[in-house]
């Protein structure tokens, strides 16, 4: 059987971490697409290939390739170099959940010309808004319209600004239905999903209202609390039959549930967790699995990600496996 390959579009972050766990020295480490990459490698069946499509900074180029060629059956042949410096993060947390961030550096954003190649590669792909400078609006439409394949997208810092200090701060998103009809299904967490009600009403009625011949799934992550869907009353869980999920308009109703976390509530180390649960989600998806099924499982990966200090060797982590590389 040929392999099958995902592309994986996102930002590698060499994150600079304060006052996580209550240490006084700082950490740092790779983040961003890091975790997804890694939740991929342990989740997704036997057959599949993962393609990062990257842009890294020439400062950080090394590193960046050094990194990612420690993770199993990844083709780095999409990561292009750039000039530009890299993205770098400083993440100050002030509790276990809560943290203010510092971009500085930054990679170019993707047009559809660079895109259309690696894509064209791609039997489905998983976009993840790190920076959410990945791509513009007129981009993600030309992916729409020029990818016949399924695309899953976390959303998240596409409802992030950027202040005069460089702090990323918390915005609504303009044209937020016009982003979301750009993929089959997305992703946010509920501060996110709340920002599109808070100028203009109910978000799960905003959210519903969207669903289409296009978006077909949104996904609400909640933290301990596990995460929420809503889903068109024709959605299909297998990704690889969503392209022709296009072409049926959506009937009146649309349904969702909600995906408890097991357990007791894991204490460590929150970073990536929403980057885990998607990539655990579609990745699990694409294996076959139903939709609640998948959302347990990518519960219990974002969980299992609590427990381990950042994205180095995480896939052994997530996989089950003993890690002789663990995050500073």
């Amino acid at each position: 059987m040929a392999r099958r390959v995902l592309g994986v579009v996102g930002t590698l972050v060499w994150d600079r971490i304060l006052d996580r766990d209550g240490r006084v020295v700082p950490v740092v480490e790779w983040g961003g697409i890091a975790y997804a990459l890694s939740a991929l490698r342990a989740s997704l069946p036997d057959g599949w290939t993962i393609l990062p499509v990257l842009k890294v900074g020439r400062d950080l180029a090394e590193e960046a390739f050094r990194f990612l060629r420690e993770i199993p059956d990844l083709d780095v042949s999409a990561v292009v170099v750039v000039p530009e410096s890299n993205n770098r993060v400083e993440l100050r947390y002030t509790s276990d959940a809560r943290r203010t961030e510092r971009l500085s550096g930054g990679v170019p954003a993707w047009t559809w010309p660079e895109l259309a190649l690696p894509a064209e590669m791609c039997d489905a792909l998983y976009v993840n808004f790190i920076s959410g400078m990945e791509m513009e609006l007129p981009t993600a439409r030309a992916l729409r319209t020029g990818y016949p394949g399924p695309v899953y997208a976390d959303l998240h810092s596409l409802f992030l600004g950027i202040d005069r200090h460089g702090v990323r701060v918390p915005r609504t998103l303009q044209g937020w239905g016009d982003w979301m009809r750009c993929f089959d299904g997305v992703q946010m967490n509920e501060d996110e999903f709340a920002l599109l009600g808070r100028e203009a009403g109910d978000p799960w009625q905003l959210a519903a209202e969207a669903l289409g011949t296009d978006l077909k799934l949104i996904a609400v992550t909640l933290g301990a609390k596990g995460a929420a869907y809503l889903a068109a009353s024709d959605f299909d869980a297998a990704p690889l039959r969503w392209r022709a999920a296009r072409t049926v308009r959506l009937a009146p109703a649309a349904r969702s549930g909600r995906v408890w976390q097991e357990g007791h509530p894991v204490v460590g180390d929150p970073t990536g967790c929403g980057d885990v649960w998607g990539a655990t989600f579609f990745a699990r998806l694409l294996a076959g699995d139903a939709l609640e099924k998948a959302m347990g499982e990518a519960n219990r990966l974002a969980s299992l990600n609590v427990g381990h200090r950042g994205a180095r060797g995480l896939f052994r982590h997530l996989a089950g496996r003993l890690s002789h590389i663990q995050g500073s």
